[in-house]
């Protein structure tokens, strides 16, 4: 298993052929605000890539575009609102079709209220994650040890955790209404880029 790293985009024919696991890191949670800082990508094997973008970046990353906007690719994320949003602001790209381990946990593991993917990891799939980096600093200009592990621990167990989710979305009868709020995700990513990021435009008030 390694870690590579990459400045401004993916080298070209480092993944195998189908799903891969996407992660994002930006300054914030603001998405027009905060800017993206790396992504992280993995096709589910025993590497995971990190593609870091420069503060004056022009994201122009054309082969990491064309694996996030294949269509025969289905992208996974971990509350893949938030990294949608930041792709198609900061990229310029769909990260379409694709499917959200969050939203999977919350529609099939009731029983709790604790859908993060730390939790997930040590449920579903018996790993340990640290979360200490989780509000470091991402656009310095050197991402240290610790930094690059644990972005790309946040897309090394998507794959194994969305075939565990799928059992139980599939056992629970609710594949289909998954697929639904997976299929809606990117209109959500979009309403949040608008303005709408805090308000519920299906609600009566």
């Amino acid at each position: 298993m390694a870690v590579h790293f990459h400045e401004e985009d993916l080298p070209p024919g480092v993944l195998a052929d189908g799903d891969v696991a996407v992660d994002t890191e930006t300054m914030g949670l603001v998405t027009t605000r905060d800017r993206l800082c790396v992504v992280q990508i993995s096709d589910g094997g025993n590497d995971e890539h990190l593609v870091r973008f420069g503060p004056h970046s022009t994201y122009d990353a054309p082969n990491l575009k064309a694996v996030l906007a294949d269509p025969a690719r289905i992208k996974l994320f971990h509350f893949a609102r938030f990294d949608l949003a930041a792709i198609e602001y900061y990229l310029g790209v769909a990260a379409t079709p694709c499917y959200c381990t969050k939203i999977a946990s919350k529609l099939v593991r009731t029983y709790t209220d604790r859908h993060g993917l730390k939790n997930l990891a040590e449920e579903l799939l018996g790993e340990s994650m640290s979360k200490a980096q989780q509000s470091s600093d991402w656009g310095g200009p050197v991402l240290n040890d610790a930094q690059r592990e644990y972005a790309a621990s946040d897309v090394r167990y998507l794959h194994r955790m969305k075939a565990e989710l799928d059992k139980r979305l599939i056992r629970e009868g609710r594949m289909e209404m998954a697929q639904a709020c997976f299929d809606f995700l990117p209109t959500r990513a979009r309403l949040d880029i608008a303005g709408w990021a805090d308000h519920d435009i299906f609600s009566h008030a």
